[in-house]
């Protein structure tokens, strides 16, 4: 019966396959009872050690497990060792209490979960990949008050999943196991492979969880350290055919405007965007206090936050979004960006006609309360479809909402801002802002070398006719 431990004296060990052709091509074979047993091993010298412990064992009189194949002692001491998923819940409870920001805590769960799902000794009576993932995302590394309990279905993975969890040792012992979650983490769960920033997340998820393992004693080593593989290369670099230019940015955002009552309401929140580079996040948690609107000539925004949604089930007081501070900033940071007259035009009628909310924000969603973070995508893509050709709508350009931050930036770099003030009103760091904008500077850089050559010539005629 499944789940029963049959223990029996009945032991026979053979003598050790090599099989050339195979990664571990040492495999060490013995029978328990009717049933035949095996474990490969890279090395001659791990597959005698192994074959030397069982007979050790057999010899002292102890039973073995026939489904198994292991000895009893064995067995006593992985029911009591820790598994791959109690470690990895026990970080994933680390990093919650550690870090409150809802938005990491949903990816550090989706990270743990791909991972986990693969650390299995095997697969039979497995649920589907679908229902594992949404039991270990929503229950198993999640540790909200606000949960609802998990329905059977979700509760019968979870057991399942406890019941075939890898043993920590297992990690160190087998790189294979190692591989076999690196795939998993690099793999959508239609089978596709993942975007490339989501890996590279995922790996440094993996990574930490393993490094904690370390610290916690639980492992003596990082095995991630010694195996080979590395995350796919990513391209930071802005695909500038997709940008809209000044003139088509423009024409969107004046597009929203036509839009209906929505549209008109959400024109300004784009003009953000454009105008004042702002994260979508940044615009959403805009108050009318952080605006300074002259009736002539330019104003400024202050950016002390961002509003995001994460869902209710990340966040500590379960509202369905989160009020941080700025990217990679001290929560008590304030960026603030000068704004031409064109955005403080837009965000001026945009508070006489329809004033603010209660806390302030200018933006609100339809039902008010806070701007949702899939209703503004939806009106941009309207807006797409009445400015772009069909060429330019069945392609990614200006394909979200974020393309005018990308246009905005690029723009004022094309204008001859300095690099430092421009990654400064962006919120960049000057290395961010090479990385990603390197054409623009690259452009700007021959109008530089243009003038110095210009300057040197001055300077030589000058010297002959001295």
């Amino acid at each position: 019966m499944p789940g029963v431990t049959l223990l029996t004296f009945e032991f026979k060990m053979y003598a050790i396959r090599v099989r050339p052709q195979y990664p571990k091509p040492y495999q060490v074979r013995w029978k328990v009872g009717p049933k035949p047993h095996a474990q490969s091993f890279s090395t001659k010298t791990l597959a005698d050690g192994r074959r030397s412990q069982l007979m050790a064992t057999a010899q002292r009189g102890e039973q073995f497990d026939v489904e198994t194949g292991r000895p009893k002692s064995e067995l006593v001491a992985l029911k009591h060792q820790l598994t791959w998923f109690d470690h990895a819940k026990d970080y994933a409870k680390m990093k919650w209490d550690e870090a409150a920001s809802a938005k990491g805590r949903a990816t550090r769960a989706d990270a743990l979960a791909a991972i986990t799902a693969a650390l299995v000794k095997d697969t039979k009576g497995a649920p589907s990949p679908t229902v594992l993932r949404r039991a270990l995302t929503s229950y198993a590394f999640n540790f909200s008050e606000h949960r609802t309990p998990p329905p059977e279905q979700l509760t019968s993975a979870l057991t399942w999943l406890a019941a075939k969890a890898l043993p920590m040792p297992e990690l160190e012992d087998d790189s294979e196991r190692i591989r076999a979650a690196l795939k998993a983490l690099s793999t959508r769960l239609n089978g596709k492979r993942a975007a490339a920033s989501t890996i590279t997340n995922r790996r440094t998820v993996f990574n930490n969880a393993l490094r904690y393992a370390v610290e916690r004693k639980r492992l003596t080593t990082n095995p991630l350290t010694s195996v080979d593989w590395s995350p796919p290369p990513t391209d930071d670099e802005i695909d500038w055919r997709y940008v809209p230019n000044p003139r088509q940015a423009r024409a969107l955002i004046d597009a929203v405007g036509t839009l209906g009552p929505r549209g008109e309401h959400l024109q300004a929140f784009f003009g953000c965007g454009y105008y004042a580079a702002t994260r979508p996040a940044e615009a959403m948690n805009l108050k009318k206090g952080d605006c300074t609107l002259p009736e002539t000539g330019w104003g400024v925004v202050l950016l002390s936050g961002s509003s995001s949604r994460v869902g209710s089930a990340w966040t500590d007081d379960g509202k369905s979004y989160e009020e941080r501070g700025l990217k990679r900033r001290a929560r008590s940071s304030v960026r603030d960006v000068p704004i031409p007259p064109e955005l403080v035009k837009l965000l001026r009628s945009h508070i006489d006609r329809y004033g603010v909310a209660p806390d302030g924000r200018l933006f609100r969603a339809a039902q008010g309360g806070v701007l949702l973070s899939k209703e503004y995508p939806e009106v941009w893509k309207e807006a797409r479809k009445a400015v772009l050709t069909n060429e330019q709508i069945a392609s990614p350009f200006a394909e979200v909402p974020y393309c005018l931050r990308k246009a905005g930036i690029s723009f004022w770099l094309a204008s001859g801002v300095d690099p430092t003030e421009v990654a400064r009103r962006a919120g960049h760091s000057v290395a961010v802002l090479y990385k990603f904008y390197a054409k623009v500077l690259d452009g700007r850089r021959d109008q530089a070398n243009a003038l110095i050559e210009r300057a040197m010539r001055a300077a030589e005629q000058g010297s002959e006719e001295a």
